[in-house]
């Protein structure tokens, strides 16, 4: 490599890392831990590559990156950060960031990504990048839960992969939203994302078809469970055989793809070289606190649209969390717009709620109901669920810390909120110490809001 690189971070050690390494690859490195230090520099014309946290002491290097486009148009400035959530992922290319990667990050595939801006910067400083448009008609990527969370940072990871993605989901939780958010944000972002059905590969021609179509981009098989078995195996031969210009391979699924095999419905061969990373959607039911965020979302969607302002009073809301929402987010969004049309005020009132909810398939309450099933019973099967979407691979190590803490950490919170936020009467309630609860609660990163509750 040839160039100056300009790094910035914090850490001292990730400094010393990625200075050794460019050197030794060719490179002059000014590395420093101080945005107001790299954007001097940047203004003096030093620097043909950027490689910039996003949290620094003096500021945001998000924040930075239009102010750097201003002073330095066609500057790559790649972004690194430990906050590896797919937000952030949006906020990058929103920013117009040369590329983004989580940390932590692998060494040589930085190295590599650093080499291709250097040659960019060199053939073509002012090339455009791939505009990443809003689809109103898609489910948002919206929660603060977290199961969002997780499923945030699985996709940061996963995102500059060519492994296969198998997305698993009840209809209507936005697995294709996943599958787009992937290639959006990939290094194939400027190829075409081609979405298919069993339908258009079922003559001969049919692959051959797809593969001159997508052109290297990201193909996405819709609903793979519901594809015949000649045609699973036309599939396989495709990603065995794709050609010169090979796709990166995902597909969606509602179905439980493992009872699937066992069943003989679905081909293990296919199975396994789809499942390269596997990805589960959440079901509205299974993250209740983003309920009122994607409420509030479709709201303020409707409004932008020319609808007139609407709001849910604190019963109505009540009611949107006690449903199931069968439909999930896809039902959730059509709820909201009915409602949006049908209020007859600004404050949408339970009643209202009742009635549309009223029309939407029968289902027992997300929260009680007449459900009698044990909760070992249901960890049990959330756990059996958990390693059949691993196929013939055994999950990441620490399994038993990792699920200790799905369930203390909700069991926490909810003592803590029928307390009143009162931790001796938590530790009372739990039936532990209360230096070990304030220990959980630091651990587990549980906010305590103290307020009066009748016990």
């Amino acid at each position: 490599m040839d160039g100056t690189v300009l790094v910035a971070d914090d850490d001292r050690t990730i400094r010393t890392v990625l200075t050794q390494a460019l050197t030794r690859a060719g490179c002059k490195v000014h590395a420093t831990s101080s945005l107001t230090t790299l954007m001097r520099w940047v203004g003096e014309g030093k620097g043909d590559v950027v490689i910039s946290d996003v949290v620094m002491p003096d500021g945001n290097g998000l924040e930075m990156l239009p102010k750097i486009a201003q002073d330095r148009p066609g500057l790559p400035v790649i972004v690194i950060s430990a906050q590896n959530t797919i937000m952030t992922a949006i906020q990058a290319a929103e920013a117009e960031a040369y590329d983004y990667l989580p940390k932590p990050f692998d060494l040589p595939d930085l190295m590599k990504r650093t080499a291709r801006a250097l040659e960019l910067k060199r053939r073509t400083p002012t090339e455009p990048r791939a505009e990443i448009v809003d689809r109103p008609d898609e489910l948002p990527l919206v929660g603060r839960t977290q199961v969002m969370q997780s499923l945030y940072r699985l996709v940061a990871r996963v995102m500059n992969t060519d492994l296969p993605v198998l997305i698993c989901g009840e209809s209507g939780t936005g697995k294709s939203l996943i599958a787009r958010a992937i290639h959006d944000f990939s290094d194939r972002r400027t190829m075409p994302f081609i979405t298919v059905t069993g339908a258009d590969l079922r003559d001969l021609e049919g692959p051959a078809r797809v593969l001159a179509r997508v052109k290297g981009g990201t193909l996405l098989i819709d609903e793979i469970g519901d594809v015949e078995d000649e045609i699973q195996a036309r599939i396989v031969r495709m990603m065995d055989s794709p050609g010169d210009h090979a796709p990166r391979f995902m597909a969606t699924s509602q179905h439980d793809l493992s009872g699937a095999m066992d069943a003989g419905k679905m081909r293990q061969d296919l199975y396994y070289r789809l499942s390269g990373a596997t990805i589960h959607v959440p079901a509205v039911r299974e993250r209740v606190d983003d309920i009122p965020l994607l409420a509030e979302h479709f709201l303020a969607r409707a409004e932008r649209e020319g609808a007139p302002k609407r709001v849910l009073s604190e019963e109505a809301a009540e009611l949107f969390r006690a449903y199931s929402w069968p439909g999930n987010v896809r039902q959730l969004e059509n709820a909201v717009r009915r409602l949006v049309l049908t209020s007859r005020a600004e404050e949408i009132a339970r009643s209202e709620v009742e009635v549309v909810l009223g029309a939407q398939p029968e289902m027992e309450p997300a929260l009680g109901g007449n459900n009698t099933e044990k909760l070992s019973a249901a960890v049990a099967r959330h756990l059996r669920r958990y390693f059949d979407l691993h196929g013939n691979l055994l999950p990441p190590p620490g399994l038993y810390a990792r699920i200790l803490r799905e369930v203390e950490l909700p069991l926490i919170e909810i003592a803590l909120d029928a307390t009143g936020g009162n931790q001796a009467k938590c530790a009372d309630l739990l039936g532990i110490n209360r230096n070990t609860l304030r220990k959980k609660i630091t651990d587990l990163d549980i906010q305590v809001t103290r307020r009066r509750k009748l016990m």
